[in-house]
């Protein structure tokens, strides 16, 4: 089968590989209707993620149908349209059975490196390095599905694949950092990133009851997709200094819940961009945790940090003090999809939720790698590139 493939930092091709088949009783084969890009395949691209090897597929979030199950497989029967979360989940552990789906105890037969990089095991994710399990990814035309019973999700007959497909990762992502976050009615909520998770996160924590939103970039395409999207306002960071627009909108006091949706490779109009690109460059640290730090320093006293973007290792000058002595609450997870997904399609097909405004771009798999160069490169106004196998 034709899948898109990475072969080192910034180099990816499209090849031949083997096509999948059930290893295990609960597996499923998914035939790939569709497959997106996502900002944390950049850090891939970027070489931050550790244990990548040539030739590995990459992708993660992702729609299909059903080809194909295991002996054990129950809930799941070829022919079904399904939206398959992300994170894989075995949902017998003590993390599945309490909703923390990301915290799979099972789903990574690597587990021992990231017990080594985080003192702690966590969830398989496709396309997403050996630390998380060496699973092959969704851009390609088949994908096996471990544990299909809990991770693969019938598609209501009204939702539309552009729809369902950000169903995935995005959506849930983004609803998980409101919803985490502790967003209640009445509260004002700031989001650093107006990528596809941003985006999601300002609308969810409209829905939730919001009385305030505000989201914060710097590319006017994204600026304007999510004022209309989420209906929000919006801050460009180049524009102006975002903490004192966030004190003057919020009566001095700062946002009750911050939300960053930006990850490990974080941009400033400052001079930190500077200081921690060459750290990041020099490997003095791993990750840049520009908007992180943004995030503490604007929140009200006794508010809420919920960090949502990719992170994998140390930082610099992070504001600990500022942490503990605004008696803040920081929070981080990767996205706990099961828990949400199911409510989110019928969010979808009422309306309340339309995520495929975030598909700027659709290509087939053979234009992946000018697809990903568009996509990091925000040409041509690209939020989300959409690829199809053919």
């Amino acid at each position: 089968m034709k899948a898109l493939c990475w072969q080192g930092v910034d180099e990816l091709t499209v090849e031949q590989v083997p096509d999948p088949r059930i290893l295990n009783a609960q597996d499923a084969i998914i035939k790939v209707i569709a497959s997106t890009t996502c900002g944390s395949d950049l850090h891939l691209l970027g070489g931050y993620i550790p244990m990548m090897k040539s030739g590995d597929v990459i992708g993660h979030e992702f729609l299909g149908e059903v080809v194909e199950v295991g002996s054990e497989v129950r809930r799941r029967r070829p022919g079904e349209r399904v939206v398959v979360c992300s994170i894989i989940g075995c949902g017998r552990c003590w993390p599945c059975r309490h909703d923390m789906w990301s915290l799979c105890e099972n789903s990574n037969p690597t587990s021992g490196i990231t017990d080594l990089l985080w003192g702690g095991s966590t969830a398989g994710i496709y396309g997403y390095s050996h630390a998380m399990g060496g699973f092959r990814g969704s851009h390609a035309e088949y994908i096996r599905v471990p544990f299909a019973d809990h991770n693969a999700f019938p598609v209501p007959d009204d939702v539309e694949d552009m729809d369902a497909l950000f169903a995935s990762d995005a959506v849930p992502t983004g609803w998980m950092g409101a919803d985490l976050g502790g967003v209640r009615p009445g509260d004002v909520v700031a989001v650093w990133g107006c990528g596809a998770v941003g985006q999601m996160a300002a609308r969810a924590a409209v829905l939730l009851g919001a009385e305030r939103v505000i989201a914060i970039d710097r590319y006017p395409e994204r600026l304007r997709m999510v004022e209309r999207q989420a209906d929000c306002e919006a801050i460009d960071y180049t524009a102006t200094d975002v903490d004192a627009e966030l004190r003057e909108r919020t009566g001095g006091r700062g946002p009750d819940v911050c939300i960053e949706a930006v990850g490990l490779e974080a941009d400033s109009a400052g001079p930190m961009r500077v200081y921690d690109e060459v750290k990041q460059q020099l490997h003095l640290e791993q990750d840049r945790p520009i908007a992180v730090r943004e995030a503490i320093h604007a929140c009200r006293k006794g508010g809420s940090v919920f960090v949502l973007g990719v992170f994998t290792g140390f930082v610099d000058k992070f504001p600990l003090g500022a942490l503990m002595n605004k008696g803040l609450t920081l929070r981080g997870a990767q996205q706990h999809g099961q828990r949400y997904i199911p409510m989110l399609l019928d969010r979808i097909s009422k309306g309340e939720l339309k995520p495929a405004q975030m598909a700027t771009h659709t290509m087939t798999l053979d234009d992946g790698p000018r697809g990903y160069d568009m996509f990091k490169h925000k040409k041509d106004g690209c939020v989300r590139v959409v690829f199809r196998p053919s």
